[in-house]
C-alpha cells in the first residue's frame, strides 16, 4: 500500500478541516453512560466484532453520540480487515465513486475529499470508481483521523449471556484467552456473518485439493498454465476467473446455470433515500416481494469484470450449462453439463454465500432461540426463497429477537449489523450506499436502550445537580420604591 506521507496533495490540511468541522458541530458529544464494574473490571458498553467498514462506521456513530466505552475486536492483523486487501479480487471497488459511504455526513470525511488531498483534483475528475486497495488504505485513514479503538488480532469465540443481562466475551489473541464483559455487542461480521459460503453439495464428490470457494485464500501462482473451471458468473465469479487469466491459466471455462447473463442491477435503479429509510417500513408481504424479486433477477457482474474475463482468448463462456456431474479422474476433474464434459485441473465455486446459524461456532449459545422469518411469517405461495426464509427476523435496532418470548432475554443485546439484516432493514449493512443510515439506525437504538436501561442513574445525577444558574445578585431589590408602593397600596 501507499505510504501516505509521500503522495501528492494535502492531507493534513484535510485533517485539520475534519477536526474543525467536528469542533464546530460540538462532535463527538460528551461521554454520558454511567460506568459499571462486575467481578471487579470495567463493563464495556458495545463490543463491535469486526473491524471493517460496517464495524468503523458503526464505531464512529457510537463515539459521536457520545458512548465512548465502547470497543471494536478484529482477528485480523491492523490493515487487513474485511474483504478488500485479502479474498476481494476485483481491480475497483462496484459502487460509483460519488458515494459517501461511511462518512456520517462529514464532507471532510468522504472518499472523494481523502483521494483529492491524497491526488488532487484532476486525478479525481479521471478517476472511473475506487482502486480496491485505495479503499483499503482510505478505511485505514478513516479509523486513524476518527481515534476509532480498534483492537486486531482479538478472535471472538463464544457470545455468553449472564445471569444479570449482560454478556460475557470469550476471546482469545495466539494462545492466550481473555474474557470481556459488556453490555451490548454489535456483528459487523460481513456478508458470511451468520453463515459461511456456500458450496453445492456436488462439490462432496471431489477432493477438497481440487476446489476452492472464491472467498477462501487462493494461491493463484499454483494455478499458473492450468486448465481452471468456474462455476457461476456473478461479480466475484468474474473477478477470480480474471485473477487465474492473468496469472496465466492455460484456459478457462466459466460454467453458468441461466441462458443469459443478467443485465439489469434492479435495486441500483430504484436506489433513492425513500427505500433507505422506508424499506424497514414496508408490510413484511412487501418486503418479501421486493427482495425476492431482486434475487430472483440477480444482480449482474460489473461490466469492467466481465470485460477483464472476455479480453482473454482462452476464457471461455458456458451459458445454460449447470453441473450435473464432477468426477475425479488421476490429478484432474471432469466437469459434466447439459452441453458437454471438460477436463479441468481446479475448480473455484462462486456460488455465494449462505445463512447458516450452526457455522458460527461463537454463537452457539444464542443460536437456537433467535427468531428467524420462517418461524413466524408464512412464505408466500410462488415465492419461496431458502435465503429470506432463513434470514434472523430484527428489531428496530437490528437486535435478535426471541423465537419463544423469555427464552433468551439477552438477544436484545446482541445486534445484527451485517447481511443477512436485508429483509428487516432493507441494504444498510453490507453496501456501501447506504452504511451511515444503517449505523445511525443502530447507534440511536443503542443510545436509547442504555439510558432507558441506566434511568434510575440518570434520574439520580438529576436530582444531584445543584450548579446554579442564578447567583442571587442578579437583581438589586429597591427597598426604598417597594415601601413606598406598600403606604399606596
Amino acid at each position: 500500500m501507499s505510504d501516505l506521507s509521500k503522495l501528492p496533495g494535502d492531507l493534513e490540511a484535510l485533517e485539520v478541516r475534519l477536526r474543525q468541522d467536528l469542533s464546530w458541530l460540538e462532535l463527538p458529544a460528551k461521554s454520558w453512560v454511567p460506568t459499571r464494574e462486575v467481578d471487579g473490571r470495567t463493563v464495556v458498553d458495545v463490543v463491535i466484532i469486526g473491524g471493517g467498514m460496517a464495524g468503523l462506521v458503526a464505531s464512529g456513530m457510537l463515539k459521536r453520540m457520545g458512548v465512548a466505552n465502547h470497543l471494536v475486536l478484529d482477528k485480523a492483523p491492523a490493515g487487513q480487515e474485511g474483504p478488500w486487501v485479502t479474498f476481494a479480487r476485483m481491480r475497483t471497488l462496484r459502487s460509483a465513486k460519488v458515494l459517501t459511504g461511511p462518512a456520517m455526513g462529514l464532507p471532510a470525511l468522504t472518499f472523494r475529499a481523502y483521494y483529492e488531498a491524497c491526488f488532487g483534483r484532476e486525478a479525481w475528475v479521471a478517476l472511473d470508481r475506487a482502486p480496491r486497495e485505495t479503499w483499503m488504505e482510505y478505511l485505514i485513514w478513516y479509523r486513524k483521523v476518527l481515534d476509532l479503538p480498534v483492537r486486531n488480532g482479538l478472535s471472538v469465540n463464544s457470545v455468553l449471556p449472564r445471569a444479570d443481562g449482560m454478556l460475557d466475551l470469550i476471546c482469545s489473541e495466539d494462545s492466550k484467552k481473555e474474557k470481556i464483559v459488556a453490555r451490548h455487542v454489535v456483528l459487523a461480521t460481513g456478508r458470511d456473518g451468520l453463515g459461511g459460503p456456500f458450496v453445492p453439495d456436488i462439490a462432496k464428490s471431489i477432493d477438497q485439493k481440487f476446489w476452492a470457494h472464491t472467498a477462501d485464500d487462493i494461491d493463484f501462482a499454483m494455478l499458473r498454465g492450468k486448465r481452471i473451471g468456474v462455476i457461476g458468473a456473478g461479480a466475484s465469479a468474474m473477478d477470480n476467473a480474471a485473477t487465474a487469466l492473468e496469472g496465466g491459466a492455460a484456459r478457462l471455462d466459466m460454467f453458468v446455470r441461466r441462458r443469459e447473463l443478467p443485465r439489469i442491477n434492479k435495486f441500483t435503479g430504484i436506489g433513492s433515500q425513500g427505500v433507505v429509510h422506508g424499506f424497514a417500513g414496508l408490510p413484511d408481504e412487501w418486503k418479501w416481494r421486493f427482495l425476492n424479486y431482486a434475487m430472483g433477477q440477480q444482480t449482474p457482474p460489473p461490466r469492467p469484470s466481465v470485460l477483464r474475463v472476455s479480453s482473454f482468448e482462452q476464457a471461455h463462456l458456458h451459458l445454460g450449462s449447470p453441473i450435473a456431474d464432477l468426477k475425479q479422474e488421476d490429478d484432474h476433474v471432469i466437469v459434466t453439463t447439459p452441453k458437454g464434459s471438460y477436463a479441468v485441473d481446479f475448480l473455484i465455486f462462486g456460488t455465494g454465500f449462505k445463512i447458516d446459524l450452526s457455522n458460527r461456532p461463537e454463537l452457539a449459545a444464542v443460536a437456537p432461540y433467535i427468531r428467524l422469518w420462517q418461524d413466524r411469517f408464512p412464505t408466500p405461495a410462488g415465492m419461496e426463497n431458502g435465503e429470506l426464509e432463513g434470514s434472523p427476523d430484527l428489531g428496530g435496532a437490528f437486535e435478535f429477537l426471541e423465537r419463544q418470548p423469555g427464552s433468551c432475554p439477552a438477544l436484545s443485546k446482541i445486534h445484527c449489523f451485517n447481511f443477512p439484516a436485508t429483509l428487516s432493514h432493507g441494504k444498510l449493512t453490507g453496501d456501501i450506499p447506504a452504511i451511515s443510515e444503517g449505523a445511525d439506525r443502530l447507534a440511536r437504538g443503542i443510545v436509547r436502550s442504555l439510558f432507558v436501561e441506566d434511568r434510575e442513574k440518570h434520574f439520580a445525577s438529576l436530582q444531584a445537580f445543584d450548579t446554579p444558574e442564578l447567583l442571587g445578585d442578579e437583581w438589586a431589590e429597591d427597598e426604598a420604591l417597594f415601601e413606598l408602593s406598600s403606604e399606596r397600596t
